[in-house]
């Protein structure tokens, strides 16, 4: 496997959420903290921002185009020409929204968390296509989701807890809750994930500056060393699915180096799994 790269240079505050978009052929991620949406053609080296109203924790897309939105007061929808509407309206003071994922069967779960990650202020819901939310689970700080190539097992990261847990998923509920992996202390903390095609789990540490890959059993299969102390996401894209994306963060570092808060890339990491447009 190839060294990490950087395939777009940025400054973002709190790089996040990458997802690869096959209709467009273009990677998007957010930086929430800047309130933008990033897109990245890597065949062109086209680049967009759109500015968002409120914090972003992630950008997704829809299937009939455009985008769902997980902000600081909700969940909402941008249409293709960028008109938005709100779809789950919930404001709650000190709160906002973070990872936020679509299902195999096009639901999205929206992850929360409070700015001063106090614990049991955050959560993970399922938003139903036609806005239908069924709370999930309550957390410290929602993070990464995914899951298995049979869609069912869902791998789920409540950052403080420091593990990477599994459940059982028959579709729209989760059951059996236990641990795949714990991230030993002075490694960094678990932050995003995405699952390859050999069901194994791909989780970025922050402040760690690695990425790690676990077999479907636990097991530590790779370990990538990263230029960015707070790596924050990844996800698969490119021709084939074949590049690992990874987004990061400068927040919070005294001296934010170069090439902290720029969008990464590991050239031929594996393969990923086609990501499921949401379907409102």
């Amino acid at each position: 496997m190839t060294k990490p790269e950087v395939a777009v240079p940025e400054r973002a505050a709190l790089g996040e959420g990458p997802t690869w978009d096959p209709v467009t052929g273009r990677l998007i991620w957010v930086d929430i903290l800047s309130s933008r949406i990033h897109t990245f053609d890597p065949a062109t080296g086209r680049r967009t921002v759109m500015a968002t109203e409120q914090h972003v924790g992630a950008a997704v897309p829809r299937a009939g185009g455009g985008l769902v939105v997980n902000l600081r007061d909700g969940v909402g929808l941008y249409a293709p020409d960028r008109a938005f509407s709100w779809l789950v309206r919930d404001p709650v003071a000190g709160r906002r929204g973070n990872d936020a994922v679509v299902a195999p069967d096009g639901a999205l779960w929206a992850g929360s968390m409070r700015y001063d990650e106090a614990p049991g202020g955050g959560a993970l819901i399922r938003v139903a296509p036609d806005g239908t939310v069924t709370p999930q689970l309550t957390a410290d700080v929602s993070n990464g989701t995914g899951w298995s190539p049979d869609g069912r097992t869902m791998y789920y990261v409540d950052t403080p807890t420091g593990r990477v847990d599994a459940f059982d998923f028959d579709g729209q509920r989760l059951a059996d809750r236990r641990t795949l992996a714990v991230i030993e202390p002075g490694a960094g903390s678990p932050d995003g994930l995405t699952v390859d095609t050999d069901g194994c789990v791909w989780v970025v540490l922050w402040d760690g500056a690695g990425l790690r890959r676990y077999t479907p059993r636990g097991a530590l299969d790779r370990t990538v060393e990263l230029p960015v102390r707070r790596p924050t996401s990844c996800a698969f894209g490119g021709a084939g699915l074949r590049d690992l994306y990874v987004t990061s963060a400068r927040v919070g570092l005294e001296s934010p180096r170069s090439p902290a808060g720029s969008l990464l890339v590991l050239p031929d990491a594996g393969q990923g799994l086609p990501a499921t447009p949401f379907g409102g």
